[in-house]
């Protein structure tokens, strides 16, 4: 996946007026399964896996046990007791090494035909795109057939294509309707090809890593290994949300409500720029009168909004929406706001 194909703004415009296509092959693909595939996914990821009717994902993380994000991803429910976890493709070989070293013991699984589980690494054998846009509808119509429906948000479900199966997704990571489709690698020139074609009258786009990346962070949308590391907690980076705590275990429990019983010394915030200017950047360092009080994860100019924007970990007391901060840039500080999330709404 190229960082752009054409130029990072025309990309990004075409996933925010018509549709864009991403390539996104590349991220890791796991599959879970056994009689005790569930029960023991449960242990390992952070949002709550029996809330998952099949044919439904959500979105999770997976801790160490100082609470810190190893990885996020989405993982699908897609039989009783078998899962399809989508990774990032940098964490992929440490996601299957930290599984694996925590399956239940061969001696546990004997003596119960309910502990056994399985981990599959099918990332080398399958491939996948994300189609994202206002007009991703009619180009799933185009597709697949005017009278096949388009999966509910956060469903993913099994179709028909030229000869093949693929899976469908009603997922994102641009804040625009979208589908992510995974298949073989063998079909993957052609499904690409062919979204491609039919999708010339809608305005279609390939897209790259730039535009994906400028897409997100008008969402306020975390990246791995910028904004989430295993030295942050999903408390710090303000997603608590994709954490179910009454869940009575799970890697990384007991440091996450060591954090919220005290506090956590930092929080994600996303701020933007107060003038027009050079943008901000990961590493550059925030200041509130003269004190350092963070660094930035994440920083662009936002093609939308025409405007610097990012997201930046300061100490919680300095946390607040509204809050007036500065931005070093090349040894000069530039004033911003610490703003809601997310910069970017449709109205």
């Amino acid at each position: 996946m190229p960082v752009q194909y054409t130029s990072i703004v025309e990309e990004h415009q075409a996933v925010r007026n018509n549709v864009g296509i991403f390539d996104i092959s590349h991220m890791g693909q796991l599959i879970v399964e056994g009689s005790g595939a569930r029960d023991w996914l449960n242990t390992m990821l952070t949002n709550n896996i029996d809330k998952l009717d099949v044919d439904t994902g959500q979105y999770t993380f997976l801790l160490n046990e100082r609470g810190g994000i190893i990885d996020d991803l989405i993982v699908y429910r897609i039989e009783e007791q078998k899962f399809l976890l989508v990774v990032n493709a940098a964490r992929t070989d440490e996601d299957v090494a930290w599984l694996e070293k925590h399956l239940p013991p061969m001696e546990a699984v004997a003596a119960a035909t309910s502990c056994e589980v399985r981990i599959t690494n099918r990332s080398a054998n399958f491939g996948g795109l994300a189609i994202q846009g206002p007009r991703v509808a009619e180009l799933f119509h185009a597709l697949f057939g005017d009278n096949v429906g388009l999966p509910p948000r956060n469903q993913i479900v099994e179709l028909p294509f030229d000869g093949t199966n693929v899976s469908v997704a009603r997922t994102g990571y641009t804040g625009e309707d979208g589908v992510e489709v995974f298949f073989r690698a063998n079909d993957a020139v052609k499904f690409w090809n062919a979204a491609l074609e039919k999708g010339k009258p809608l305005g279609i786009k390939p897209c790259g890593l730039g535009a994906r990346d400028t897409l997100r962070l008008e969402m306020c949308y975390p990246l791995n290994g910028s904004d989430l590391s295993p030295q942050r907690n999903p408390i710090e980076a303000g997603l608590v949300f994709f954490v179910d705590l009454t869940k009575s275990k799970f890697i990384g429990r007991d440091a996450l409500l060591n954090t919220k019983e005290s506090g956590p010394q930092e929080k994600l915030v996303s701020f933007r720029m107060k003038e027009r200017g050079p943008p901000p950047r990961p590493h550059y360092s925030v200041f509130d009168n003269g004190e350092r009080i963070g660094e930035v994860t994440s920083g662009t100019i936002s093609p939308s909004l025409n405007w610097g924007v990012g997201m930046a970990y300061v100490s919680a007391s300095h946390a607040k929406i509204g809050g007036q901060i500065d931005i070093e840039i090349r040894e000069r500080k530039f004033p911003a706001t610490i703003e809601k999330k997310p910069f970017y709404k449709k109205s």
